[in-house]
């Protein structure tokens, strides 16, 4: 269990942290007290977020722009850190991208970029950055999956599938490191509005509300909001699979969320 009051002066590192859904955790994470490492790829949003965040609530910000699509990011990341002798005690692993459309149109190009950033960059930073927690016997790690990881989406098949990796990763990793001191919890959004996403529903505050419920937590995966929750049940548990599939073909084909 991880709570408020446990980051107030450590450092949280937060991916995709510029805007949407990122943004909004990092405010939450300055507002209990966590000084904060943003991590993006535009290097101006980054330092609009981080100038407002510490003279808003007086902690520590600093920014590393990168591209987590690149081969050797996550290691950069990790050198940064050891290298400003930054012990991270939070890492909140939310950059992610995604596509629409159908995967046999799709760029092959575009699809590798996607899983290097949802998949590989969320693998490596945990697998980088965890063991140091694991020693210390605290730490806490929260990656953001999404509802789609629970349900098989068609015209968006490449990013669910990423979103299903993401939530199976944690959940295995969670059962890994029980009786360590390290928190790891899986958070699931559903359509949220963000930059990524103009026609969500949710708001990426609320989502951030979520992730700060989540870390005080005890299990090992928390969808956001009672009906993506209730959603995602019956789609991905109760409904047979090719019926899921049949209606959620539909939805997706009239371009909704």
């Amino acid at each position: 269990m991880t709570t408020a009051t446990h980051l107030r002066d450590k450092f949280a590192v937060v991916t995709g942290a510029s805007t949407g859904i990122g943004a909004a955790i990092a405010e939450r994470l300055a507002a209990s007290g966590a000084h904060l490492v943003l991590v993006a790829r535009s290097a101006g949003k980054l330092d609009e977020t981080a100038e407002r965040l510490s003279r808003r609530h007086g902690v520590t910000v600093r920014t590393v722009p990168l591209d987590l699509a690149a081969a050797d990011a996550p290691t950069r990341l990790a050198k940064t850190l050891a290298d400003e002798g930054i012990e991270v005690e939070l890492l909140v692993n939310n950059a992610g991208v995604s596509s629409r459309g159908p995967a046999l149109d799709g760029d092959p190009a575009r699809f590798r970029s996607l899983i290097d950033v949802n998949v590989t960059a969320l693998t490596e930073l945990t697998t980088l950055l965890v063991p140091a927690m694991v020693a210390r016997g605290h730490g806490a790690v929260v990656n953001i999956a999404s509802t789609g990881g629970y349900i098989p989406s068609p015209y968006l098949a490449v990013y669910s599938a990423t979103k299903a990796f993401v939530v199976s990763f944690t959940q295995a990793l969670w059962a890994e490191t029980r009786g360590t001191g390290v928190r790891v919890v899986a958070v699931s959004p559903g359509p949220t509005k963000t930059p990524m996403n103009a026609r969500g529903t949710r708001s990426p505050e609320a989502v951030a509300a979520t992730v700060v419920r989540a870390l005080a937590g005890t299990g090992p995966a928390v969808i956001d909001g009672k009906a993506n929750a209730l959603t995602a049940f019956v789609f991905g548990r109760l409904l047979p699979t090719r019926l899921v599939l049949a209606i959620a073909r539909r939805i997706m084909a009239r371009g909704g969320d």
